[in-house]
């Protein structure tokens, strides 16, 4: 039996290969890889040896080789196939070991050379695997290193499991598509162009989900590379996370972000918030976020964008909540909350990459965009009324404006001190969002007399205005752009409102 073994990652290797060698498997191997095993006194052929021609071009032609691809492909079940190997004297691979170049890792360097990253495109390592994965009723086709257990148990017990053999294959092509995606993605960089007349996608599984958004529905949690955005969440305890969950953490890591290092905490029902506060730590930015509406707070998500300490964690668990994260917890706050055995606690950063893209998916197609850039000063402050804002109420709307940018369009917040006091969140009309916005902070006895608005998109008729204005609301902030802007315009300075255009949408479909 013969081996084959080329990898970039030398993780695990050694210990396979000596038990294949064991097993009195022959190794052939290449560079580096023949380098390594050599030192850990392994016998090794190079792979020069069985293709009688040297490695040359750098390194870049060394397997492509018929010896090579014909001991790979060679159907060992057609006896012409074998006459033919066996009359240019080519003997079968039998296993097949290979990770590829680094190229990813390298792309992603800071300020990399493009000549050093098209350096790190494989040729030869997904030649062989596409090859060895072909025949995989013949050739043992290893691409991950979490998979040589199995194997070499296998190989050493004389065991062909054909399902575990196709599966090999079906990760092999897997990984060939995701690496070959990612060199697509780089040259479309390069060209400064985000959307390319073919879209490569590619993720990794990061855990199977017990059910979809309903119970009869399948699913599982997939991410761009291990460690990616919620991938990096650390897990402190309770139940394994649903995928109603993962999509209300995404919700409520949005609310926060715009706050920064500044203490803030948003609780998010559906993916929209129903409270969010800044405070002077965790602990009362909570409170005055859980004001806004505790009825809706049970059941939520809550995220903070301090950690969280032992005071907060004892408030908050009085509340039934799904899942906590925060970018990190005390380890008395870990005990607490572990009382909980079923509330899911998350400790890290889930960072999103500015340039990175968001995905909507529709039937039949892919909606690709631009990720919202995180909402802070707003990109023109125009004020178009009479009235100027007090530096009160100027605080409030530039809360305001970060706030309604992680709400459900159509969207109204209300807020006063630095927390909302009231949200109409995806209503189909924005009077009706402004009208269920009031109703709520009345609801809650919160006095909406000079409060401060914040609507995601334009006024399209002055009755949004007037209805603010009935609910004493004194300063609103918008992006601006109707037809009708003088008219709404009209009716802030007859309530003797002051009102600030953005120029800047933030609908959140």
């Amino acid at each position: 039996m013969r081996a084959l073994l080329s990898v970039s990652d030398k993780a695990g290797l050694v210990p396979f290969a000596t038990g294949l060698a064991a097993a009195g498997v022959e190794l052939v191997s290449t560079g580096g890889t023949a380098k390594v095993l050599r030192e850990a006194g392994l016998a090794v052929k190079d792979i020069s040896e069985i293709t009688h021609f040297p490695e040359m071009l750098d390194g870049r032609v060394k397997t492509l080789h018929p010896v090579v691809h014909g001991g790979l492909l060679a159907r060992r079940d057609l006896p012409e196939h074998m006459a033919a190997i066996a009359a240019h004297d080519i003997t079968p691979i039998d296993l097949v070991v290979v990770n590829l170049y680094p190229f990813r890792e390298t792309a992603a360097k800071p300020g990399v050379h493009p000549e050093e990253v098209i350096e790190n495109i494989d040729i030869g390592g997904p030649s062989m695997l596409r090859s060895a994965a072909k025949n995989f009723e013949a050739v043992w086709v290893v691409v991950d290193p979490a998979d040589y257990a199995r194997v070499l148990d296998d190989v050493q017990a004389g065991r062909n499991d054909p399902a575990f053999r196709r599966l090999l294959a079906e990760k092999v092509y897997a990984h060939t598509s995701a690496y070959d995606a990612a060199i697509a993605q780089w040259f479309a960089q390069q060209r400064d162009e985000p959307f390319p007349d073919r879209y490569p996608l590619a993720f990794e599984k990061q855990q199977s989900l017990r059910y979809g958004e309903n119970p009869q529905q399948r699913a599982a949690f997939y991410v761009e590379k291990p460690g990616a955005g919620l991938g990096a969440l650390v897990q402190k305890g309770g139940k394994e996370l649903s995928f109603n969950n993962l999509l209300d953490l995404e919700g409520a890591l949005l609310a926060i972000e715009p706050f920064g290092a500044q203490p803030a905490c948003a609780i998010i029902k559906h993916t929209t918030p129903c409270g969010l506060a800044t405070g002077h730590d965790a602990l009362d930015a909570y409170r005055k976020a859980l004001a806004c509406d505790p009825v809706s707070a049970f059941g939520s998500v809550i995220a903070f964008s301090v950690p969280v300490d032992a005071a907060a964690a004892e408030v908050i668990s009085s509340l039934f909540v799904e899942c906590i994260v925060a970018p990190a917890f005390a380890e008395e706050a870990v005990e607490i909350l572990g009382r909980k055995k079923n509330l899911r606690v998350l400790e890290g950063r889930a960072t999103w990459p500015t340039h990175g893209m968001d995905y909507k998916r529709v039937r039949g197609g892919l909606l690709v965009q631009d990720r919202a850039p995180i909402v802070t000063e707003p990109a023109q402050w125009n004020i178009v009324t009479s009235r100027q804002p007090s530096a009160e109420e100027q605080r409030d709307l530039l809360f305001a404006w970060k706030s309604v940018a992680s709400v459900k369009s159509n969207a109204i917040v209300l807020v006063r001190d630095g927390a909302t006091i009231g949200i109409g969140a995806g209503q189909m009309s924005r009077v009706d969002a402004s009208f269920v916005a009031v109703h709520k902070a009345a609801q809650q006895g919160h006095p909406t007399q000079g409060a401060a608005l914040g609507s995601d998109a334009f006024f399209p008729f002055r009755d949004g205005i007037d209805q603010a204005a009935a609910a004493g609301v004194t300063a609103i902030v918008q992006p601006g752009g109707s037809v009708r802007d003088a008219e709404v315009i009209a009716a802030a300075n007859e309530h003797g409102m002051t009102m600030i255009f953005t120029g800047e949408r933030l609908f959140r479909h």
